[in-house]
């Protein structure tokens, strides 16, 4: 399996008057433009998914829907709240395994520290490896069979930067 994660773009402050939970916080203006030019980057490397994977926050909720209708993706789409910030990566896997037919591609969106501790647990075994998961930055994963530890090699991580000098 190819897994590929994604962290949500820029979105509004901790705080910022009426989104006074964190659950709440949707994408600015800035991190649409952002998520606009990655998935640009993401069609022109040729990203196609079976599944886009999202936490229902809305600024992950948001970063998917617009990777999915630039990558016209739309009805593949679901949400699972595994994917969360308190989310359990055992619950991610056990949910992952269980669809069928198993996905080739899938594209996880979601928060910080959560992806990177996932990344961790599936490359390493543990979730204390340090990352530098840029807002809108993209890892890529190759799984031999998914499961709640060392299970997957670290193909490459790219920043927002880095997608953007792509188109």
């Amino acid at each position: 399996m190819n897994l590929f994660l994604l962290r949500h773009g820029i979105a509004v402050a901790h705080g910022t008057p009426g989104f006074a939970r964190d659950a709440d916080r949707p994408l600015t203006p800035k991190g649409r433009r952002q998520l606009q030019k990655i998935s640009a980057a993401m069609k022109k490397m040729e990203l196609d998914f079976d599944l886009v994977l999202s936490s229902p926050f809305p600024r992950a909720k948001q970063t998917a829907e617009l990777v999915a209708a630039g990558l016209k993706l739309k009805r593949r789409l679901k949400f699972s709240a595994a994917l969360t910030p308190d989310g359990d990566a055992k619950i991610l896997i056990r949910q992952l395994n269980e669809l069928k037919p198993a996905p080739e591609n899938l594209l996880l969106v979601g928060h910080e520290p959560y992806l990177s501790r996932l990344i961790s647990l599936l490359v390493t075994g543990e979730t204390q490896l340090q990352m530098d998961f840029k807002k809108g930055g993209l890892c890529k994963l190759d799984v031999e069979k998914l499961h709640a530890g060392k299970c997957a090699t670290l193909a490459w991580l790219l920043t927002p930067k880095q997608m953007k000098l792509m188109v």
